[in-house]
Formats: structure tokens, sequence, C-alpha cells
């Protein structure tokens, strides 16, 4: 899965947002109903130019924004 293919950032779409190709749909908005349980027919049923590839697609952009991610840690004193 390229989630390029996909998945598109546009300074004037949704603030700039990751967002699927041709839509508003954030990628943030379909990883959110993710974690509150919803399924994927439950996203599909709710935005029907959904697909399931869009789907794996939001969560592969997901991945690869982490991966590329640096951590920071600070010492910590009481």
């Amino acid at each position: 899965m390229k989630w390029q293919e996909y998945v598109e950032l546009k300074p004037g779409v949704m603030c700039g947002k990751p967002v699927i190709k041709g839509t508003r749909i954030t990628v943030e908005l379909i990883l959110e109903r993710l974690g509150d349980g919803w399924s994927e027919n439950d996203l599909i049923a709710a935005y029907p130019h959904l697909r399931p590839d869009h789907i794996r697609a939001a969560q592969s952009y997901a991945a690869a924004s982490l991966a590329t991610d640096e951590f920071l840690f600070l010492n910590e004193s009481a």
C-alpha cells in the first residue's frame, strides 16, 4: 500500500492537514473514528466517498509519520 496514492496535503484544504485526495476527509478524522471504535463499514456508511483503501492509506500515512518523529527526553528533577 502506497499511502501517497491516496493522501495529499494542500495548504488551501483543511488548513494543510493530510486528507484523502479529492475530499475534505482528514486522516485525523479517520484515525479518531477508528480509535472511537468505528468499524471500516461504519466509516464508509458515514462518508460514502471513502473506500477501504482510503482507510488503510490513512493508517499507513500515520505510521510513516510516526516513524520519522524524533523524541527528546529531558531529565526530570523533583
